[in-house]
């Protein structure tokens, strides 16, 4: 399963669908984000995302957490929600 991506540029009911079916298929969804903006767009989408999945009837939750990743050879810090049905 990969991480989905999401940019202070997103469209957060976009992120939102696609956490949601990744959900419904593998039963969890990581979503990174860096930056205020993007942690905006993803926090969203999650909100979002467990709307959509209520009219399935998962009750979904969210694990944050942050990761330390690499990116142009530069050591940066990412907010990951992990997305689960309780």
């Amino acid at each position: 399963m990969q991480i989905l991506k999401v940019s202070a540029s997103s469209r957060s009911t976009a992120v939102a669908g696609a956490i949601a079916g990744v959900v419904r298929e593998h039963d969890r969804a990581e979503v990174q984000a860096i930056g205020a903006g993007a942690v905006n767009q993803a926090v969203k989408a999650v909100a979002i995302a467990r709307s959509y999945l209520a009219l399935d009837g998962i009750d979904a939750i969210c694990i944050p957490a942050f990761v330390d990743v690499i990116i142009d050879d530069q050591e940066r810090t990412a907010l990951r929600l992990v997305v689960e049905p309780r």
